[in-house]
This record gives structure tokens, C-alpha cells and sequence, in this order.
């Protein structure tokens, strides 16, 4: 994978991060949906299977309406495969990780992610280092360490898993930054859900996923479907087509600041001088990141 450096306008660029910003947000919120939809009885294929599969049909009902082209040839296929095997392949990763280390651990290793693109970029895109880059993707780290923080144990298999999820989702990026300047945020993002849903569906149907039970269980599958997935993917992307890959993902690590927040205001959960001072040392990255661009 080899091409010249993206170097958006300034306007593009500050849209890109506001874009990729509410997409943080949106992603942040799942954690808080998925506890409830657990709350409710409902197993973790079932939660993913229905996440996708609602988040398709709406997709591809707006691109009905929109009257928008489909990707074809080889994006199609590339499209398929991150969606199919990326997303599929992360989210296994991630939930396989949890069985063998602490969720504070495999958080950690998750949000390697911004590095991992930033230096792969670099690498492979040939998107230049620059000192401001590597400060914000170092600070964002940081404040991520200290918003997860907790208990960080865990044995071999669950590092490996953890790590290869952060890889697999830094691959994701970098070729879905291809892809957005190609097909566009909306036919990229519908294409990726489809192949996301039919594999977990394909998962759910193998063996006998709990749903959820009662309206509160439902709403939160829902609120996954259309807030963490529908809106979270497609701001994502949008942002993509205006970002490097490396700057749009030490953006995204807004995301569990934004899951802290939210877990203050709806689970009662408590905000740590920790927590507190890395959610500032983020947002401090990103606004030297933005003032850059």
C-alpha cells in the first residue's frame, strides 16, 4: 500500500476532527447501551448480531432514498472485506482478549491503535511525522492510560488477542482512508455494515443467542444500532475522507472520556482525579492537534 501524503485544506481538516469527534462520541456512548442490553438477558452475538443487522437495513434503506451509487469491482470487494473480516475480525479479537485479561488491560492495548496507525502511515502511506503528530498521538495515550487505569492483569494469550485487535482495527483504518475519497463516507459505511451483519448473523444462527427481554433491553439495542453504529460509522468515515489516517484516529481516542462522562451521569459511576486528568491531557492533544491543521 504505497501513495503520496493527504494533506487536507485547513476548513476540511477542522471539519474532519469535529466529524471524527462526534463519531468518538457516539462510539463512546456504547459501552452504557451494552450494559443495559446485558442487563436485559441478552447475549453478546445476539447484541452484535442485531447491531448490524438493524444498522444495515436502515443503511441501505437511506441509500435507497438518497438514490446513491453502490461501490463495484475491486472497492466493493475491499469494502466486503473490512467489514466481513476487519470489524468481525476486531470485535472478535476484543471480546476473545477479555477471557484471558483484564478488561482495564485489553482497553489499554485496544488504544495502541492511534500509534500503531500513525506509525503505519509513516510506513505505508508515506504521511509525514511531524513533531506536533507524534506529541498528540504520545499525549492522547497517555490520558487514555489514565482514564482506563484499574486492574491491568492478564496472561500471554489475552496480550496477543488485545494487541492483534488494536492491529487489525489500525488496518481498518488506513485502507478505509482509502476507500472514503473513492466511494464516500455513506455507500462505504452501508457496505461495511452489511458484510459486518451477515457474518454475525451467520455466528448468531450457529448457535442459540439470548435476546434481549423487555422494552429497556430493545431500546438499547436500538439506541447501539442507529447512536454507536449508524451515526458513530458514518461520522467516522466522513471524517476519514477530510483527515490522515493518523490524525483521525488520536481523535477517536475521545472515546473513553466520553464513556466516563456518560457512565457518571447514568450509572452512577465516580470521576477519579485519574480519570479527570486524562480526560484534560486528551483534549489538550486535540486542540494543539486541531490549532495545527
Amino acid at each position: 500500500m504505497t501513495g503520496t501524503s493527504h494533506q487536507p485544506a485547513p476548513a476540511a481538516a477542522l471539519a474532519g476532527i469535529v466529524y471524527v469527534a462526534l463519531s468518538a462520541a457516539s462510539f463512546g456512548a456504547l459501552p452504557i447501551f451494552i450494559k443495559i442490553a446485558y442487563a436485559s438477558g441478552a447475549s453478546t452475538v445476539a447484541v452484535l448480531a442485531l447491531r448490524f443487522t438493524f444498522a444495515a437495513l436502515l443503511m441501505a434503506v437511506i441509500m435507497f432514498v438518497r438514490r446513491q451509487r453502490w461501490p463495484r469491482g475491486r472497492n466493493l470487494i475491499t469494502l466486503i472485506g473490512m467489514g466481513g473480516l476487519g470489524y468481525v475480525g476486531q470485535s472478535y479479537c476484543f471480546f476473545a482478549a477479555l477471557n484471558h485479561a483484564s478488561a482495564g488491560l485489553v482497553s489499554l492495548l485496544l488504544y495502541l491503535y492511534p500509534a500503531l496507525v500513525t506509525l503505519l502511515a509513516a510506513i505505508l502511506l508515506r504521511q509525514p511525522l511531524s513533531r506536533t503528530r507524534i506529541a498528540a498521538v504520545l499525549a492522547a495515550l497517555a490520558g487514555t492510560a489514565l482514564i482506563i487505569g484499574g486492574d491491568t492483569g492478564g496472561s500471554l494469550p489475552g496480550v496477543v488477542l488485545g494487541v492483534g485487535a488494536a492491529l487489525i482495527y489500525s488496518i481498518y483504518i488506513l485502507v478505509g482512508s482509502r476507500m472514503m475519497r473513492a466511494e464516500g463516507a455513506l455507500p462505504a459505511a452501508t457496505v461495511v455494515m452489511i458484510s459486518a451483519a451477515a457474518v454475525f448473523a451467520v455466528m448468531a444462527a450457529a448457535g442459540r443467542p439470548s435476546l434481549p427481554q423487555g422494552g429497556a433491553g430493545w431500546a438499547a439495542i436500538a439506541a447501539i444500532a442507529l447512536v454507536s453504529t449508524v451515526v458513530a460509522m458514518v461520522f467516522f468515515f466522513a471524517g476519514l475522507a477530510r483527515l490522515s489516517a493518523a490524525d483521525a484516529a488520536t481523535v477517536s481516542t475521545l472515546e473513553p472520556l466520553v464513556t466516563v462522562i456518560l457512565a457518571a451521569l447514568f450509572l452512577g459511576e465516580t470521576i477519579t482525579a485519574a480519570k479527570l486528568a486524562g480526560g484534560i491531557i486528551i483534549i489538550t492533544a486535540l486542540v494543539v492537534l486541531a490549532r495545527s491543521r
